[in-house]
C-alpha cells in the first residue's frame, strides 16, 4: 500500500493522533475564550473531548458536548454554522500545509458511561462482582 494512503485495517497514525490533540486543545481554547463572533455559542460551556483527523489531515472531526448536555442541538447547529470562522481561528496556531475542514459531532461517550455506571450499580451485577466465598465450590 502506498505511503499516506488510508489503511482501514489499522488505527490512526502517531501524526494523526498528535495533530488531532493539537486541534482539540486549540479549538477548546477558542471556544473557552469566546474568540468567535457567535453570541449563542458564547452562552454555553462546550467540552471538546476528542478530535479525529483524516489520514491526509484535511478533515478534522471534533466530538463536542455542552456542559451538562443541555442545548446540545443548539450548540451543534451553532458550531456547524460557524465552522469556517472556527477553522480560521484554529488554523492560526497550527503549522500545517492545509487548515483542516472542521466537522462537529455530539459526543455520546458520556451517555454510554452513564449507562455503564447504572449497569454496574444493579444488585445482580454487584453480586457477580463481589469476592467469592471460601466455601463456595465455584471458586
Amino acid at each position: 500500500m502506498a505511503k499516506g494512503r488510508f489503511n482501514p485495517g489499522k488505527g490512526p497514525t502517531q501524526r494523526q493522533l498528535r495533530v488531532g490533540e493539537v486541534i482539540r486543545r486549540r479549538l477548546s481554547d477558542v471556544l473557552m475564550r469566546g474568540d468567535h463572533h457567535d453570541a449563542e455559542l458564547s452562552a454555553y460551556s462546550i467540552t471538546v473531548s476528542e478530535v479525529r483527523t483524516s489520514p491526509d489531515l484535511k478533515v478534522a472531526t471534533a466530538f463536542v458536548m455542552p456542559l451538562g448536555g443541555a442545548g446540545a442541538d443548539v450548540v451543534l447547529a451553532g458550531l456547524r454554522r460557524n465552522s469556517a470562522e472556527l477553522r480560521h481561528l484554529v488554523a492560526r496556531g497550527l503549522e500545517l500545509k492545509y487548515a483542516p475542514e472542521l466537522r462537529f459531532v455530539l459526543d455520546e461517550s458520556f451517555d454510554r458511561m452513564d449507562t455503564a455506571r447504572q449497569l454496574f450499580a444493579e444488585p445482580r451485577v454487584q453480586a457477580d462482582l463481589a469476592e467469592p466465598d471460601d466455601d463456595d465450590p465455584r471458586g
